[in-house]
């Protein structure tokens, strides 16, 4: 049975901070999970700080600890010194695993909007290009080819004996150098990567090129944590679409089908849920997700 469109209609532009802070909620809320993270591990390395007698966050984001108990290790940069043949220790692998698991939970893109420093700067140079008005592209790279990436580093891991995104990955590079001390590398990276959004293609290392969001996409598609939508009450005015980092996710057609957005390489970043005039995006577990074909709107 078909249901009449219902009349479009957008936000209004927030009249008070109040306003302003709550439609910015998510990525407030992001902010301050990717900056205390990196202010724990700063504060560990330089200021030697502890609790309960033992480092709170000491490492990186390839291979950490907490309370120098918890292990913590990146399940890709693990995937690739496998593939190269190194000898891992039961810490290592069971570091990856438990991180696997937080992310299956929380859906695997999550790392990318809400921990990888790289989204800083991606998210900058999203702004700068709307700001400037750039709509323009030297090339078309599809979204798959950060699948290939993905795969290629695998491989040239193996050939090699070399985990080869990690030992050229610009989130390592970035990270390590604002905990331990911030040098040249630090700055070509983040010159580099905002400069390649900005005049080269939008969105382009995070939306596709970089192999770890293909890895996180993978293990995005059996997550938990999903962005729930009710298609009775949208009325399809396309705002989601303008602001989502990656916006193939959102098809209303098939997230009308699953009653959410299945999709690993949605980000769960919130955005698409701020700005929704009708809220019917919003976040939920996948378990609670009645998945009956909803009424699609004529």
């Amino acid at each position: 049975m078909k249901i009449e469109r219902k009349q479009i209609r957008h936000l209004e532009e927030p009249k008070t901070l109040k306003e302003k802070l709550y439609r910015l909620r998510y990525t407030l809320a992001r902010r301050i999970v990717q900056f205390g993270l990196l202010f724990l591990f700063i504060g560990t390395a330089r200021c030697g700080w502890t609790l309960f007698g033992k480092p709170i966050l000491n490492g990186d984001l390839s291979t950490s600890r907490i309370l120098d108990t918890i292990p913590l290790s990146d399940p890709f940069a693990t995937l690739q010194r496998l593939c190269a043949q190194w000898w891992l220790s039961s810490e290592t692998l069971i570091g990856a695993f438990f991180v696997l698991l937080i992310y299956i939970f929380v859906s695997g893109r999550s790392f990318c909007s809400w921990v990888c420093p790289m989204n800083l700067v991606t998210d900058a140079s999203a702004w700068c290009r709307e700001k400037l008005g750039l709509k323009t592209e030297f090339f078309h790279i599809p979204n798959w080819a950060r699948y290939i990436v993905m795969v290629l580093s695998l491989l040239v891991s193996l050939v090699s004996g070399v985990a080869a995104f990690e030992a050229v990955s610009p989130q390592a590079m970035i990270w390590r150098e604002i905990v331990y001390g911030i040098g040249l590398g630090f700055i070509s990276t983040v010159f580099g990567v905002f400069a390649f959004d900005l005049a080269v293609a939008k969105r382009g290392w995070c939306g596709h090129v970089c192999p770890l969001g293909a890895f996180w996409a993978t293990v995005g598609s059996i997550g938990q944590i999903k962005v729930q939508y009710d298609a009775s009450t949208c009325s399809r005015c396309g705002d989601c679409l303008k602001v989502c980092p990656e916006p193939q996710v959102l098809n209303f057609n098939r997230a009308s089908e699953r009653g959410m957005v299945a999709s690993g390489e949605c980000t769960n970043c919130g955005k698409c849920i701020a700005i929704c005039p009708e809220n019917s995006l919003k976040f939920g577990l996948r378990s609670k997700v009645k998945h009956k074909k909803q009424n699609k709107i004529s």
